[in-house]
């Protein structure tokens, strides 16, 4: 019951992720190919990490391709083929030691099932659009959402991209793989134990906010974006009282700068370099019985970023890095008794190699960590310690038969689990015990 109030008074959700720490993302979607009569491969390495045509052709606002049909006017503008596409997950969970009254091995027939409409809309404007079924939740509802309008221009002797985004999710419109929507790993286990804490940027406002943001793209290689974001939740009604949970307050503004450097190697290899920040700031209103108004619970999040990427013909090698504190202010919490401490903090980052051959197979290895505060009454349902510190390692199989088709075999290792490597819970669960061996079929058409 104690937990259950928490979660009812929306502190600890916006600390943890509302959704498994490895989310389940969608990968090339072939209306593009059918759009710009290319193969997948031009704009990804493997899927979903995309090459530097694949950013450049997503800040193009996904358009380029065939003409458009006439439809009687020249402001109407129709694809030959709808822009739609179709994803299906098939999975399979083994934990070392199976949770407490659960049953070990969880298959998923299917764990995702996605439809997108992914493509022009007009001549400068298109969009990335995915509607999902759930096995565990046995409904559909609206994920990952990116709708752009974007031109080139000049300025002096620079070009320049400016584009306009409409998104429901902190990063979804990034370009580079080191950011939490389209960063490793790709696929994950919807069945298996996962940490509890995150920065709230990376995963708590999924699916449950709208945003309106804008970009430039100077000479291909210098990237500024602001995007502002509104609470806009799935399933709950508006406008907004006191019985919805984790509303924000006014607006939560995200920023985004990076730097991308392109060179041709040795043997006539592609190599591109990124290095950025991102931050987001956050007020939210904890809800959950308590009324939209007085104090809010305020999140900092600050950010640096790297992607090292070289393409050498069919093979590739590809580098990401990250790294987010976060400054919690529990303005709310305090008072509603839900946190001990009036400030915490957390420490995130994660990093990944992979390697692949002939674009259709390769490894990838990962290391994660989040560290931070010590605070009973926040990590206590979870943290015999009250502690948010957990660790461990990631490894990775991935074949590409087709390029519409990728199977993976995945193991996720835990040296620490919510404060400790051994009894984290107070139950004698150990760090080892949610060891997790996930196997993956992604189809899509």
């Amino acid at each position: 019951m104690f937990f259950r109030r928490v979660v009812q008074l929306a502190v600890v959700p916006l600390v943890v992720a509302a959704v498994p720490m490895w989310p389940t993302t969608a990968l090339a979607v072939p209306s593009y190919a059918r759009q710009t009569g290319m193969s997948c491969a031009a704009c990804h390495t493997v899927p979903p990490q995309l090459t530097a045509f694949g950013r450049y052709f997503k800040l193009h606002g996904y358009v380029l391709g065939p003409d458009k049909l006439s439809g009687g006017s020249n402001k109407l503008n129709i694809d030959k083929f709808p822009p739609l596409s179709a994803m299906m997950l098939l999975s399979d969970t083994v934990t070392r030691t199976s949770q407490p009254g659960a049953q070990n091995s969880s298959v998923a027939f299917p764990q995702q099932l996605s439809f997108f409409y992914a493509g022009a809309i007009a001549e400068h404007m298109g969009a990335f659009a995915q509607i999902t079924y759930t096995s565990d939740t046995d409904h559909f509802s609206m994920d990952n959402t990116d709708i752009r309008y974007a031109r080139d221009a000049n300025w002096g002797d620079n070009s320049v991209v400016w584009g306009l985004t409409a998104n429901n999710d902190p990063s979804v419109q990034d370009v580079w793989n080191s950011t939490s929507d389209w960063g490793f790993p790709f696929l994950g286990s919807a069945a298996a134990n996962t940490p509890f804490a995150e920065p709230v940027m990376v995963s708590s406002f999924n699916q449950q906010v709208a945003g309106l943001g804008a970009y430039v793209w100077l000479n291909n290689s210098i990237y500024g974006e602001v995007t502002l974001y509104r609470s806009s939740q799935i399933g709950v009604a508006q406008p907004y009282t006191g019985t919805a949970s984790n509303i924000i307050s006014g607006l939560a503004p995200y920023w985004r700068l990076a730097y991308e450097h392109a060179w041709e190697g040795a043997g006539g290899s592609q190599n591109d370099w990124e290095f950025g920040a991102l931050g987001m700031v956050s007020h939210i209103f904890p809800g959950g019985g308590n009324a939209l108004s007085g104090p809010t619970n305020d999140f900092n999040d600050v950010g640096v970023d790297t992607q090292y990427q070289r393409v050498m013909g069919a093979d590739s090698l590809t580098l990401h890095g990250i790294y987010i504190h976060e400054n919690q202010n529990w303005n709310a919490g305090t008072i509603l008794g839900t946190a001990s401490n009036p400030t915490d903090h957390l420490n995130y980052w994660k990093a990944d190699a992979s390697y692949y051959w002939n674009n259709s197979y390769g490894p990838t290895l990962a290391y994660f960590n989040t560290t931070g505060s010590t605070d009973p009454l926040l990590y206590g349902p979870v943290s015999a310690l009250g502690s948010p510190n957990s660790n461990g390692w990631i490894l990775q199989w991935t074949w590409v038969p087709a390029l519409n088709v990728q199977a993976s075999v995945q193991y996720v290792l835990y040296n620490k689990f919510n404060g400790a490597s051994t009894n984290y819970d107070g139950t004698g669960r150990n760090a080892s015990d949610n060891n997790t061996l996930y196997l993956a079929l992604w189809l899509l058409w």
